[in-house]
């Protein structure tokens, strides 16, 4: 099992330890960290505030998240070279807490899925990830794309609605209703930022195309608002307060400091009453975060295994990740996971060990304090447009085509079911309703391959003359609850036309309650009936299952055999008297 050795273990600063401590980690290896640690975290400044924006929060809390969860879960976690921070997936999560409960709320959610996730890990669920299916991934990730896609309608055409509240049918409903408050400028600076972002791939350059795009955009920006057009940017959309009490506008440029959670209102507004009633009220979205953000964490390590031929270890993943989001919310930071598409940067930049991951928080720490004033200029219409583009490639809408045209049908509605009520109602749902669905399909098609095959006339497998009434049946696949009934039924019906009957079961290698019970059934009807009943080359499993059940042989109704050629000896055996009588019958 020393295999799937990463599935099982859990130990803090795995993979820290693994690359960093266990030898061969110097000062090489510390110069391509670095390298990959600069790239990253340049890369992460605008996503991070970005992706808080889209949360609902101050673009600072992003960056927050990035400094403390991206640190943090690096150290503890499992994964060599993940990249953690705010990510697009948890948007849908996060923005209707932002909006009944404030920051405050907010961040005490992502407490309380911090120590969900150290349960999960305690518990050793990690390997668990690999049972979701992957039309259940493809359907709510899609289904997100398209709500984070949504909330971005309102910067893109500079709408200045504040709030879009409520479930997604009265969130377009809200945009509709502003679509009078329609401000072109902010619709041409986010064409022309989005242009910019999907032409810059074609130049080749090493330099990610999300900062030239919001760098020409600010510029762009600038003139713009000198020429009165007044487009909203990240220094007039929020503000915060200094210690000394005074107002400043942008992003603070201070160290994230502590304080508790529940405490922490944004922008000088109060927290919120910490009682057991809010604690019941948010306990469910702090499962979701939980559930969310250990599909994402281990789909990126799996994912970055694929690259690397490395092996993370998943229990150990969840509990780094556990212990960033309990710390993080101390210090003003929202929900952190792995993200994938900075996790795959830092590995073409050339990371080996967790150390880029620091390295990367640590950028994003000296942007916060050094450039919080250029930031400012950041516009939001630019920001939305980049948030357009994560959504888009979050949504793999490729691969979803794929899906929907070769797929089978099962599948197909199993994405289907995802994506609709991701969109629709809630994720969580979804990714309940998701699983579930997946399960009694799976039940189903396994059930269908459970058939009853009548081989009386095989020659190969019968090479002898059976005598009158007598039958020989095999049997393939699971004999679980879902199929039993319906083949020990179909052989039910046999015990009024037959002697006798061998069952061959070389073909079974599952025998559940349900089976058992089945096979209880027919035993009893073939009793009433004084039909025998044969059965030949029980396999492992079945075998310890009956003898479990304390079934035995009946002289004259049941008998066991340990072989197909072993039963029809059997019936050759049989008194030439009997025999006769059978024929005569």
């Amino acid at each position: 099992m020393s295999h799937r050795s990463h599935l099982f273990s859990l130990r803090i600063c795995h993979a820290f330890r693994e690359a960093c401590l266990s030898g061969g980690y110097g000062l090489a290896s510390f110069r391509r960290d670095l390298i990959a640690g600069l790239t990253v975290g340049i890369i992460a400044i605008p996503l991070a505030m970005a992706l808080a924006i889209a949360s609902g929060v101050a673009p600072q809390h992003g960056l927050y998240t990035a400094i403390i969860g991206g640190f943090v879960i690096a150290l503890c976690g499992g994964s060599r070279l993940s990249i953690s921070g705010p990510t697009a997936a948890f948007v849908v999560l996060l923005y209707p807490l932002a909006n009944q409960y404030g920051l405050s709320g907010l961040l005490l959610a992502t407490l309380g899925a911090g120590l969900i996730l150290i349960l999960m890990a305690s518990l050793r669920l990690g390997r668990f990830i690999e049972y979701i299916p992957e039309p259940v991934t493809l359907g709510f990730t899609a289904g997100i794309a398209v709500v984070i896609a949504t909330l971005q309608i309102n910067d893109l055409l500079g709408l200045g609605i504040e709030n879009l509240s409520g479930h997604y049918f009265e969130k377009l409903a809200q945009l509709a209703g502003g679509l009078a408050g329609f401000h072109w400028p902010s619709l041409l600076l986010a064409v022309f930022t989005l242009s910019v972002l999907v032409l810059w791939p074609r130049l080749k350059l090493p330099v990610p195309g999300h900062l030239p795009a919001l760098v020409l955009a600010t510029l762009a920006a600038f003139v713009m608002n000198q020429a009165g057009m007044q487009l909203d940017t990240i220094g007039s959309r929020f503000s915060y307060l200094l210690p000394d009490g005074t107002a400043g506008f942008g992003i603070p440029p201070l160290l994230p400091r502590f304080e508790w959670p529940w405490l922490n209102g944004e922008a000088g507004a109060a927290g919120v009453s910490f009682n057991w009633q809010l604690l019941r009220d948010l306990l469910p979205a702090a499962f979701a975060i939980a559930m969310l953000g250990a599909i994402e964490s281990l789909l990126c390590a799996v994912v970055l295994d694929g690259m690397t031929g490395k092996r993370h270890s998943a229990n150990s993943e969840l509990l780094g990740q556990g212990i960033g989001n309990v710390i993080t919310p101390f210090f003003g930071g929202i929900t952190a996971t792995a993200a994938l598409a900075r996790s795959a940067a830092n590995y073409r930049a050339g990371a080996v060990s967790p150390v880029a991951a620091m390295i990367h928080a640590l950028v994003v720490l000296a942007a916060l304090i050094l450039l919080s004033h250029i930031l400012a200029y950041l516009p939001m219409s630019a920001m939305a447009a980049l948030l357009l583009m994560v959504a888009w490639n979050m949504s793999e809408a490729p691969k979803a085509v794929h899906l929907l045209k070769t797929a089978p049908r099962a599948d197909i509605l199993v994405f289907l079911t995802c994506f609709s009520l991701t969109v629709a109602l809630d994720m969580v749902i979804a990714i309940t309703a998701g699983i579930l669905l997946s399960a009694i399909l799976f039940v189903k098609q396994m059930a269908e391959m459970t058939r009853l095959s009548d081989i009386s006339q095989h020659p190969k497998l019968v090479d002898r003359q059976l005598p009158l009434a007598w039958s020989v049946f095999k049997i393939n696949g699971p004999l679980f609850f879902a199929a039993a009934d319906r083949i020990f039924g179909e052989l039910s019906m046999l015990c009024e036309k037959n002697k006798g009957f061998i069952l061959y079961l070389d073909g079974v290698t599952i025998l559940d309650a349900g089976g058992l019970s089945a096979l209880n059934k027919l035993i009893s009807q073939c009793t009433k009936q004084q039909t025998q009943i044969l059965i030949a080359d029980l396999q492992f499993q079945p075998l310890r299952t009956l003898a479990r059940a304390g079934i035995q042989p009946i002289p004259g109704v049941l008998s066991f055999h340990p072989s197909l050629a072993h039963a029809l000896q059997s019936l050759d055996a049989a008194p030439q008297a009997e025999q006769a009588t059978l024929q005569a019958g």
